[in-house]
């Protein structure tokens, strides 16, 4: 339940950070209000995890994952260019979450 709690905080604050972007500044009204209702969600879904899991790790987790999936979500939808180096440090930054997942002892498995 952890991890899927996990991921549904890191959507959450992925669809945030896309409506902050598309809110103009907060000068549009709904991608305003949807940035601050999906940041409230993430964070308050972020919580569950924190119970029983590391923060540290949780936030390598989260801030990780949505680093890269903002990244693709840019690229994808906002028509905004990735070059060779973002590709590659969104790809050590996926190789982190991965290492800590699979090798750490202080992930609860």
């Amino acid at each position: 339940m952890n991890y899927a709690l996990l991921c549904l905080a890191i959507i959450c604050e992925v669809i945030a950070t896309t409506c902050l972007k598309l809110s103009d500044g907060f000068t549009r009204l709904a991608p305003g209000v949807a940035t601050v209702v999906f940041y409230a969600l993430a964070f308050w879904c972020l919580t569950f995890p924190m119970r029983t899991m590391p923060t540290g790790v949780i936030y390598a987790i989260w801030s990780g994952a949505g680093i890269v999936l903002i990244g693709l979500v840019s690229w994808l939808f906002l028509d905004q260019k990735l070059d060779w180096p973002a590709i590659l440090g969104m790809g050590l930054i996926v190789l982190g979450v991965l290492v800590i997942n699979l090798f750490s002892r202080s992930v609860a498995h």
